[in-house]
């Protein structure tokens, strides 16, 4: 009979009364884990204060590193790690001041037994509470159970009553009574159009190409084959040492080409020399010649919609890819053939994109394009990061902020465009954003996600307003002023009750000429997805 050494069970750490662990997931890239750290430090220094305002103590999951200099959780085998020190029954905070990268610990979050709460400072200068949505949604998408809630600074009524009520019960409550299913829709031509359109797709079938998946961590934004084919939807999976070679073979000649038609459409660029920390054009012939190159290979496969990574990878390599995305976006773009020349690609189209290789996004993209193309309004679309918002004039105004991948209709055309580089903190070889300020009107707003194993789409109305001049520089200041910017106003949907129900960091924007117009889209849409097989969800004060 043979004998083996077993195992040994591990030792459960003693649980405290009164104690919950803290742990902060970080980023991958330590340019920005040395740098966000102070903010987090600060934030982790208050929600102690505000717990121990109510007889709890809090106990950090890990020490901050005395060579790092900081206490994130900066990878998958790093959060394994600390997992192993935290009792499975312990209550357990996720505090996030900074964009994480939810993989570092989502595999500790799926098997933790004690109650889990999320938490994010509502600040402008980190975006801790796109880092906290981003979790959540991976949560979500997991089916672990977790509370969730944010705060300013620590000490408002809501954030205390909220933080007693998860010691107590293990639990938060939140406000939805801005949901409601879609339920059956009445018949007009807008639903015809929603139902043949999903037929369509059904039958014809389309193809989104992926340059690698899982994002700067975005558990959230890999959505399953099985899932997707079941919309007619199916993936080509690409590398972008594919994208990065196609480039190589890029002229220089059609580059220029790129950037000329950029500066007669009348966008301009704040070009410098230091290749570390200002615009050039080299770094500008390289985003030309990705955009070339997407559009290339995107033809070579017969992709309806294309999505590049750019975190991780190439951002080693090469400057951001926010240029050549907020182009393919735009149904107004630089005009790119064939490799033979003989065709223009997609000539007079807006080729779909989703920025950070998010698929949710993907299927969003693609279906707002035909919706609204078969409706006859300009398709252009985009993801948001939902960044951040205050009060202004009486009502709550959201910055809705990406890194640079609007297309330029949305901020009133090339001419109200501008170049600047992207961050050296988390773009090392720079590239330049499509910078603006969003043009006011009416749009429509979702998100298309996962929970409960099915997809599902919640989907509102929304305004896009101007804001004076000295409100908008104070924002983007506060923010990121390299990125362009939407002042978004929700119709029917609180601060909070938008927080507690979005599960994504993301939200996909796409105007209509008008407010009646838009409505109507937005029922083609959702009886588009309902057609589909989507679980769809109106979000606020929506007229179907």
């Amino acid at each position: 009979m043979s004998t083996y050494t077993l195992p040994a069970p591990a030792a459960e750490p003693a649980l405290a009364p009164n104690t919950a662990y803290l742990i902060s997931s970080g980023d991958l890239r330590e340019s920005a884990n040395t740098a966000g750290w102070p903010v987090q430090e600060a934030m982790e220094r208050d929600i102690e204060k505000a717990f121990a305002g109510i007889g709890w103590s809090i106990q950090r999951g890990n020490p901050v590193d005395p060579e790092l200099g900081h206490g994130f959780i900066r990878s998958q085998r790093m959060g394994l790690d600390v997992f192993r020190n935290i009792p499975p029954s312990a209550p357990l905070i996720v505090a996030e001041a900074v964009w994480q990268y939810s993989h570092h610990v989502l595999a500790g979050l799926r098997t933790h037994q004690g109650p889990i709460l999320t938490v994010a400072n509502f600040a402008p200068d980190w975006p801790g509470l796109v880092g906290l949505l981003g979790l959540n949604a991976g949560l979500t998408k997991m089916g672990t159970e977790y509370s969730t809630i944010w705060s300013v600074d620590f000490t408002d009524e809501w954030f205390l009553d909220g933080i007693r009520q998860w010691t107590e019960t293990g639990t938060i409550s939140h406000d939805d009574s801005h949901v409601r299913a879609l339920g059956e829709l009445p018949d007009s031509p807008e639903k015809q159009l929603g139902t043949a359109l999903a037929h369509q797709l059904k039958t014809e079938k389309a193809i989104i190409g992926v340059f690698d998946e899982g994002c700067m961590g975005m558990y959230n934004a890999i959505f399953d084959d099985e899932l997707l084919n079941t919309l007619g939807i199916y993936k080509e999976r690409l590398s972008q040492s594919a994208l990065y070679a196609e480039m190589l073979t890029v002229s220089e000649a059609d580059a220029a080409a790129v950037g000329e038609w950029l500066t007669d459409a009348g966008m301009t660029f704040k070009l410098g020399t230091d290749e570390a920390t200002e615009l050039t054009e080299a770094q500008l012939t390289w985003q030309y010649k990705m955009y070339i190159a997407a559009l290339r290979i995107s033809d070579d496969f017969g992709l309806d919609a294309v999505g590049i990574q750019y975190q991780q990878g190439l951002k080693d390599l090469v400057p951001a890819s926010d240029l050549a995305e907020g182009l393919l976006n735009s149904t107004d773009r630089p005009p790119v053939t064939s490799r033979d020349g003989s065709r223009v690609l997609h000539e007079g189209k807006a080729f779909p994109h989703f920025n950070e290789a998010d698929e949710g996004v993907a299927v969003d993209a693609l279906i707002t394009d035909r919706v609204w193309r078969a409706m006859g309004l300009v398709p252009d679309n985009t993801l948001h990061d939902v960044r951040w918002g205050e009060e202004f004039d009486g009502e709550f105004v959201w910055v809705y902020e990406i890194s640079g991948s609007v297309p330029a209709s949305h901020l009133g055309g090339y001419d109200k465009a501008e170049g600047w580089r992207q961050s050296p903190v988390f773009f090392p070889a720079g590239g330049s954003t499509i910078n603006g300020v969003s043009k006011p009107g009416e749009i429509v707003w979702s998100r298309v996600y996962i929970a409960d194993g099915v997809l599902n789409l919640d989907i509102g109305r929304a305004s896009v307003v101007d804001l004076p001049a000295e409100e908008t520089e104070r924002r983007k200041q506060a923010t990121n002023p390299e990125w362009p910017i939407a002042h978004v106003v929700l119709r029917g949907v609180s601060r909070d009750q938008y927080m507690a129900r979005h599960k994504a960091n993301h939200a996909q924007v796409v105007y209509a000429p008008d407010a009646e117009t838009a409505d109507k889209a937005l029922v083609a849409k959702a009886a588009l997805f309902a057609e589909l097989g989507v679980r769809v969800h109106l979000i606020g004060d929506v007229t179907v």
